[in-house]
């Protein structure tokens, strides 16, 4: 995979296919890439897509020390070695590091994001409290594969479900992983939406969820509701993991009206 630098030095993996207006795809947790693969693919047909490995995943690097911030710099480093200016797709957490970014960068012109795990309740910051400091406690530890199992936890996996993950082949790619978990959390920060921060963005935004999570629905609907030019889309009979040809065409419209506002979205 190409390799691109960002402005801490660290080397940021990414593949590219198609040609067209640039598109970049950005990641959930627990995730090299390799989930939006399919989708760069679909969206190739009509854009240039960069899919990348976000830090310390995969074939990308790491930095001494984590931020936010880092992680907006390695989303320009990319736009800037590969066009210029972009349109962004984040998924899941990825969605809220499209939303963070957007509101850094000048040279993302369009925003798409599915089912960021945001949650309204007013239990939620306390809840996400609680989970940093575990998390970081088991990580700390060399606890691993405990930390998956924390995060599983959270996302509303069962415990006979996470004991089945432990015995899959793919349990030890996760764990790889893991300490990125942190990184991810740090996105969210207390995991309800920044809506005073977001409803400066000026940018044309796409809200999207598959209708079967009501927190991340409602936070959804919040979104589109503080963003001036955001539309809001449910994908029905959509899970979590949204199938590629259709989120491909949702994006196929969003981004060719986002380009040229007049055009037929059809």
């Amino acid at each position: 995979m190409p390799h691109v630098a960002s402005s801490d030095g660290t080397r940021i993996a990414y593949s590219i296919e198609g040609g067209g207006p640039l598109v970049v795809l950005t990641t959930g947790s627990l995730d090299d890439g390799s989930e939006n693969a399919p989708l760069a693919t679909e969206l190739s047909r009509w854009f240039r897509v960069v899919n990348y490995a976000r830090r310390g995943r995969g074939e990308s690097g790491d930095g001494a020390q984590y931020s936010v911030a880092r992680e907006i710099e390695d989303v320009g480093a990319l736009i800037d070695a590969c066009g210029g200016s972009a349109m962004i797709y984040g998924v899941s957490t990825g969605g809220a590091l499209a939303l963070e970014a957007a509101a850094t960068l000048r040279s993302i012109n369009a925003i798409a994001v599915y089912e960021v795990p945001y949650d309204l309740a007013p239990e939620t910051p306390q809840q996400q409290r609680g989970y940093v400091t575990e998390l970081d406690r088991r990580l700390l530890a060399g606890q691993r594969g405990d930390a998956v199992a924390l995060f599983m936890e959270l996302a509303g996996s069962s415990a006979e479900e996470i004991a089945g993950a432990r015995g899959l082949p793919v349990w030890k790619s996760l764990e790889r992983i893991a300490h990125t978990l942190a990184y991810d959390a740090e996105v969210l920060g207390t995991r309800q939406p920044p809506l005073e921060r977001f409803a400066r963005l000026d940018q044309p935004v796409l809200v999207a969820t598959g209708g079967g999570i009501p927190p991340f629905e409602a936070a959804a609907d919040a979104l589109a509701d503080a963003i001036p030019n955001a539309q809001r889309k449910v994908l029905t009979a959509q899970a979590h993991m949204v199938d590629p040809a259709v989120m491909a065409a949702e994006l196929k419209a969003f981004y060719d009206a986002a380009i040229s506002p007049t055009a037929s979205t059809s």
